[in-house]
């Protein structure tokens, strides 16, 4: 493993019974860089982002991140988790969710960072809104705000433009390349081909719980003797198919 490696999933399995929602998968992201976890849906990406943030436990194989065991206070230390369904506490407001954050992480002076964070993803005016109140994009956003408050080194994004308005994609996208350009490891699980394509540095395919492809998108086009310029949409579906 390179010492930049921020995540090492190495040959994971989760099963429910007789089904292996993911099923051998081996992927690392590395310090710096945007990895684009790809798939149809019920690929299994949602169970291995849920594993890999030490929410689910896997039935075999192990995940570190920056050497450390997934579940350990170390590793969650560095890991921060945005949803797919962004659940929040109904009666808390975004600025409580904040502090609520700072709190569990033992954050010293984060207040302006956080309202950094509200003014970027336009909360600013809903700062002190009960959550119940806002609605599913500003409740992602909410989300988003509190993933990177405490400035961990490995980001998890499960679906993370679902909801959100044009200009809060934007902001993300802007949110996603200055966390490389700052050095951190960005998984990023979507079915939003076009969202990924400018800003991932690599792609990991996958379906029926299975990594099928992996690399940069010259080197996923070069290994399906696909012309050069051929769209990520395109390269997703004849590898799938």
């Amino acid at each position: 493993m390179s010492a930049t490696t921020a995540l090492y999933v190495r040959d994971v399995s989760k099963s429910y019974g007789q089904l292996n929602a993911v099923d051998g998968v081996t992927l690392q992201a590395s310090a710096g860089e945007i990895v684009g976890l790809l798939g149809p849906n019920g690929a299994g990406k949602s169970t291995l982002i849920k594993c890999i943030a030490g929410l689910l436990r896997v039935s075999t194989g192990s995940i570190e991140v920056e050497g450390f065991n997934v579940r350990t206070p170390q590793a969650r230390l560095r890991t921060g988790y945005i949803p797919e369904v962004p659940a929040l506490y109904d009666l808390l407001t975004p600025w409580e969710h904040l502090q609520f954050i700072a709190l569990a992480y033992e954050l010293t002076d984060w207040q302006q960072r956080a309202e950094q964070l509200l003014e970027q993803f336009g909360l600013s005016d809903k700062r002190d809104s009960f959550s119940g109140e806002l609605s599913k994009g500003m409740r992602q956003k909410v989300l988003i705000a509190c993933a990177l408050l405490h400035q961990p080194t490995l980001y998890l994004f499960d679906e993370p433009t679902v909801g959100l308005d044009p200009q809060a994609q934007r902001e993300l996208t802007r949110q996603l390349l200055q966390l490389r350009n700052d050095g951190a490891a960005v998984l990023v699980s979507t079915h939003i081909l076009s969202q990924i394509e400018p800003i991932a540095d690599r792609a990991v395919i996958m379906t029926h719980g299975q990594t099928i492809a992996s690399g940069t998108l010259d080197e996923l086009r070069k290994g399906f003797d696909l012309p050069a310029d051929t769209p990520l949409e395109d390269v997703f579906l004849q590898v799938t198919e």
